[in-house]
C-alpha cells in the first residue's frame, strides 16, 4: 500500500515555508492505519521486543496499537510535570531553547528489549532524548519505528548504530 496517498500535505503550516505532513488522514482510514500498524508490528516481532516506548503525543498513537497487537506493554515518554510518580528525566535542545522529557523510573526493567515508536523522524532530538531515557533505565533499544522520515533534515545521523524502520520518506 502506498501510505503517502493517505498523508495530507498542508502548505505553510505552522509557519510559512513548512510543508506539514498531516497523518490524521492516514489514521482516519482504517485500512491504511491498520496496514501501517501491521508493518511496525512485523518489524517489532523480528526484534523480539518486550515493551513499546513512545514520546507524546503521536508516539502514543503509533505505539499503543503496536503494543496491543504484540501483547506487550506501552510506556509513555512525557514532557516534564505530566507523570505522577518518580521519573527519570533528560534535557534536550530545541531549535530555540531546551525542553525536558520524562519517563516513570519503574517503566523499564533492566535488560528489556524496547521498540521506540513515533510518527516522524525530523531532526532526531526527541528520539535521541528518548533513547537516553530507555538506556538510563537499563533497557535495550531493539529498534526505532516511524511512519515518516524527513530525510532532508538528517535526523537519522543522531541515531547512528540503531536499527530504524521508516514507512515513508520525504
Amino acid at each position: 500500500m502506498d501510505l503517502k496517498k493517505f498523508v495530507t500535505i498542508v502548505p505553510d503550516w505552522p509557519k510559512p515555508g513548512i510543508q506539514f505532513k498531516d497523518i490524521t488522514t492516514l489514521m482516519d482510514n482504517g485500512d491504511a492505519y491498520r496496514y501501517a500498524t501491521d508493518q511496525i508490528v512485523e518489524y517489532a516481532r523480528d526484534k523480539e521486543v518486550d515493551l513499546i516506548v513512545g514520546p507524546e503525543a503521536r508516539g502514543f498513537i503509533i505505539g499503543c496499537p503496536v503494543a496491543y497487537s504484540l501483547g506487550v506493554g506501552f510506556a509513555p515518554v512525557r514532557k516534564e510535570g505530566k507523570l505522577p510518580r518518580e521519573v527519570a528525566r533528560v534535557e534536550y535542545g530545541l531549535e530555540y531553547g531546551k525542553d525536558v522529557l520524562t519517563i516513570h523510573k519503574d517503566a523499564i526493567k533492566p535488560g528489556q528489549r524496547v521498540l521506540i515508536t513515533d510518527d516522524l523522524l525530523a531532526t532526531g532530538g526527541t528520539i535521541e532524548a528518548t533513547i537516553k531515557l530507555v538506556e538510563e533505565l537499563g533497557g535495550v533499544v531493539a529498534g526505532i519505528a516511524f511512519l515518516i522520515e524527513l530525510s532532508y533534515l538528517d535526523g537519522r545521523s543522531k541515531l547512528d548504530g540503531f536499527d530504524i524502520l521508516t514507512l515513508m520518506k520525504y
